[in-house]
């Protein structure tokens, strides 16, 4: 049985707590949050007050989910303890101390991994496999939208490290894309003094133009990603890990108006059947394997955090040059 701990009982903490207790092949040990009015125990599980109460443990690795402006401290006691480390998103507070993390973890001969949990949910991982087949052919364009509500418990980044930083990891992974350009506009329509909402738009390293439509202030949720090809279009819906591809039609239209505005022609529709593994559960079966084996290749890397933070700061960094002055 490999010994987890948890740092952070948060709403995600807390998630994180569920899915650990249930974790075949792990027990968790521990939890360290030093927020009042906890309790001593949460569901069997102590909860410590001190960090070193709980690293004390001899803990083969642990989950961080605790607010990002504490991932680079945490992360580097963790690393002088030899503990690898699962960290939520975004990886650290900037870029430079993403790199930080990186080099320990890497010195230490640690696996350290990122929860960019959007790589794990059903109807992703679908449309990488078909991605890779050609199902749709080359690649053309990658449009994402994640809207919904402000969640109170983000104080310390903007929506851009908050949220678009999974549209950013998703649209790299399933396309297997370097980004290479971003141009952004940001707002601050709440108040706060990080931006609530951003466009950004993105060139990839394939030539495939990429937009990203992302906000806390939308009463609505949606979570949507759409890839369109020469074969037609994949559209993925993380909030119910539905998969639909829309192909290009072979029937030629009667309708000589009607062919000329649509473009391409209408086909098929077809819903894919898919095997819904919860995508926390199946993040956390791969970083167990991945502490295991040291096989890092089904996890979300320190370096592929990185890598979305360093887009991300790009993106902020660009929609304040184009605010209104």
């Amino acid at each position: 049985m490999l010994r987890a701990g948890l740092v952070g009982l948060g709403m995600m903490g807390r998630h994180h707590a569920r899915v650990l207790r249930g974790l075949d092949g792990v027990e968790l040990v521990g939890v360290y949050d030093p927020a009042p009015g906890l309790p001593e125990q949460i569901d069997g599980t102590p909860v410590h007050r001190e960090l070193s109460a709980l690293l004390d443990l001899e803990l083969d690795y642990c989950v961080v989910a605790a607010p990002t402006v504490f991932h680079l401290d945490l992360g580097t006691e963790l690393a002088a303890r030899g503990i690898h480390a699962l960290i939520e998103k975004p990886v650290a507070s900037d870029t430079a101390s993403a790199d930080l993390l990186c080099e320990l973890f890497e010195a230490a001969g640690l696996v350290g991994g990122v929860g960019h949990i959007e790589r794990f949910n059903p109807a992703l991982q679908a449309m990488r496999r078909r991605l890779e087949d050609g199902l749709i052919g080359e690649i053309f364009q990658i449009t994402t939208r994640r809207q919904g509500p402000f969640p109170g418990r983000i104080a310390d980044v903007g929506v851009v490290k908050d949220l678009a930083t999974h549209d950013i990891d998703l649209t790299a992974w399933v396309s297997q894309q370097d980004y290479v350009s971003v141009n952004a506009r940001t707002t601050h329509r709440s108040g706060r003094e990080h931006e609530d909402m951003v466009i950004a738009i993105a060139t990839l390293s394939g030539g495939t133009i990429a937009s990203h439509t992302v906000n806390w202030l939308s009463p609505f949720k949606e979570r949507t990603t759409v890839v369109t090809g020469e074969k037609g279009a994949l559209v993925a819906d993380t909030l119910t890990a539905d998969l639909t591809l829309h192909q290009n039609g072979v029937i030629e239209s009667q309708w000589d108006r009607v062919s000329t505005f649509r473009g391409v022609s209408e086909g098929d529709v077809t819903r894919f059947a898919l095997v819904r593994k919860e995508p926390l559960l199946a993040e956390h079966e791969a970083f167990r394997d991945a502490v295991l084996t040291g096989d890092t290749s089904g996890i979300v890397t320190l370096r592929d955090g990185r890598q979305a933070l360093m887009i991300a700061e790009r993106i902020v960094a660009d929609g304040r040059e184009h605010q209104l002055k």
